[in-house]
């Protein structure tokens, strides 16, 4: 292919087709017209011999081949990005700037401490919003349209325009009363299926079982959900002083074990353990601050 004979501005619309799935609103970004932005799609293509984009009712849907060209193209945009823009000089502990993220209650306790400290210690000039991830395809499509910088917790969905970084793997443990586990430093699994449980959901439980649940109906057992909550910190708290136990992330149960009065205690089945990730588009590696920040995460 002869690179002389394309506009690599196409390229730009490309991506902005991409982020936005919406021609008016691709164009917006790139200062285009509704019709230039349409020009630019049909010659796109025309180079790429695909539709690329399919209108539908949740916006334009890209194709197979786009989603396989939309990585390469990112890339190779940030490259000359890189290439042209000039070289400011990053000194986190100088930079003013404003940081959203969006959280799950579980990377409220768990990620964001650690990050303010570093932020504290490192930027002090940085100030940090956090926002609650309550529906987490919203808060990915909140990410994508830059209202927030990253996004941090569990199982949230991918996207192709999302670029996800593993921070860790959490496991589930147990926790009962402590004065009622005395000193039993196991559960075995008939009092785990006989015992009444607390369940963390932060959409208030929808009825539907959840992956401790199917686990559980592979060995032919079925626990009874005798309390459901909306926020994981309040499981240990109803958990002290009852007969109730409750599956929850380790690095949370001990956190509040002392404070809650609560035995951490081995799950009695394998639970498979569940990553934590943290979200951010691939614009934002184009950023001093802001790659710094997902850095250090």
């Amino acid at each position: 292919m002869n690179l002389a004979s394309i506009d690599l501005n196409l390229l730009v619309a490309f991506e902005a087709l991409m982020e936005e799935r919406h021609v008016t609103r691709a164009g917006e970004r790139v200062g285009l017209a509704q019709p230039s932005m349409s020009s630019a799609l049909t010659r796109l293509r025309t180079l790429f011999r695909d539709e690329l984009f399919v209108r539908s009712a949740s916006g334009m849907q890209p194709t197979a081949k786009a989603l396989s060209l939309a990585r390469p193209i990112s890339d190779a945009l940030g490259q000359i990005r890189g290439v042209l823009e000039p070289k400011s000089a990053f000194d986190p502990a100088t930079t003013r700037r404003r940081l959203s993220i969006g959280a799950t209650d579980y990377g409220d306790l768990v990620v964001v401490p650690p990050l303010v400290e570093a932020l504290r210690r490192e930027a002090p000039a940085v100030d940090l919003v956090v926002r609650p991830i309550i529906e987490p395809a919203l808060s990915v499509a909140s990410l994508e349209r830059g209202d927030v910088d990253v996004l941090i917790g569990g199982h949230l969905p991918a996207s192709p325009r999302i670029t996800r970084c593993p921070l860790f793997k959490e496991n589930f443990v147990c926790i009962r009363d402590a004065k009622r586990a005395g000193r039993k430093t196991r559960l075995t699994r008939d009092e785990y299926a006989r015992l009444p449980h607390v369940l963390f959901s932060s959409a208030g439980g929808d009825g539907l079982p959840g992956a401790i649940d199917t686990m559980l109906s592979r060995h032919g057992h079925k626990r009874r959900i005798a309390i459901t909550l909306a926020h994981v910190v309040a499981v240990p708290f109803a958990v002290a002083g009852t007969d109730l136990v409750a599956t929850m992330a380790e690095r949370i149960a001990r956190r509040f074990a002392a404070a809650a009065g609560v035995s951490v205690v081995p799950a009695p089945y394998d639970v498979e353990a569940f990553a934590i990730d943290l979200l951010h588009t691939r614009r934002a590696m184009t950023d001093p601050a802001l790659r710094w920040f997902i850095e250090i995460g």
